[in-house]
């Protein structure tokens, strides 16, 4: 009985090592696989981190992208606001030209009109005063328009005698007439210009400066004095022989040049306060 009792003892023993080696194995085994597990988790894991490492990084340089981008942006907008002012500046600048421009086609054609005025007056003057000395020797005596004037040229002949700034009566008759349309005109300016030749005065003036001078004196006191000029209108001067109309080497080019020239000018008194006044708009 005894010795079956040590045989199902040793049995048990055999049956529980074998027991126990299995769950050993198995405990191995499982062991072994978590371990496995473990190490590919920490594969994983450190793909994961790996992954996270190069996205945050990624994240930074997106970061950094978006920060110079905003800087760019920053300064395309400081480059576009004054490019902007820059834009309305020279807006401003080409308004106030074409304002400028505007203002002085305005005034040229203006101006354009006056001096067409002062043409039409001076082709009426011209005409009025041709008219009034038509019965005078043209050799004598000529009317021209010029530079928008009027010249009335009266030969030497006509007027005085050599060497005197005595008015011939024939003389005194022109000067009649021109100023009946002189006065009838009192919107012109009457510049009266004495002319002689190059030869020397000998006699009651000192030279032919004097001499010329004495003769324009003469026609004004004759125009103011017998016919009522307004002396205001009229100014004299003396040209002696610097002014020549031909040669003073021949008797017929110093016939021509000795002559009293009176110039009669429309009153441009329209144009003078336009043009003053674009110098004060200019100044302002």
């Amino acid at each position: 009985m005894k010795k079956y009792f040590i045989i199902a003892v040793l049995a048990a023993g055999l049956l529980s090592a074998c027991v126990s080696n299995k769950v050993l194995q198995k405990s191995k085994m499982e062991t072994a696989a978590l371990r496995a597990d473990s190490a590919r988790l920490a594969d994983k894991n450190a793909m994961l981190q790996s992954d996270k490492d190069n996205l945050t990084a990624d994240i930074d340089k997106q970061k950094r992208n978006i920060e110079r981008l905003n800087k760019d942006i920053a300064n395309l907008n400081n480059q576009n606001g004054q490019l902007g002012q820059q834009t309305a500046s020279q807006q401003n600048q080409l308004n106030k030209t074409k304002e400028e421009l505007q203002r002085e086609q305005l005034r040229l054609q203006q101006l354009q009109a006056l001096l067409e005025q002062q043409r039409s007056q001076s082709k009426l003057l011209k005409d009025k005063m041709a008219e009034a000395l038509k019965g005078f020797n043209s050799n004598d005596l000529t009317v021209i328009q010029k530079n928008g004037k009027v010249y009335v040229s009266l030969s030497e002949n006509l007027l005085f005698p050599s060497g005197s700034a005595v008015v011939n009566p024939k003389g005194v008759d022109a000067l009649s007439k021109l100023a009946a349309v002189l006065n009838i005109n009192g919107d012109v300016a009457v510049n009266i210009e004495g002319h002689t030749d190059s030869i020397p005065i000998k006699g009651k003036y000192k030279d032919n400066w004097d001499l010329s001078t004495a003769r324009a004196d003469a026609i004004v006191r004759i125009l103011v004095d017998n016919y009522k000029v307004d002396p205001v209108r009229v100014i004299a001067s003396g040209h002696s022989y610097f002014d020549p109309v031909d040669i003073n080497s021949t008797a017929d080019g110093r016939a021509k040049n000795r002559r009293t020239e009176i110039i009669l000018s429309p009153k441009l008194d329209e144009m003078y306060k336009l043009l003053e006044s674009d110098n004060a708009n200019a100044k302002n």
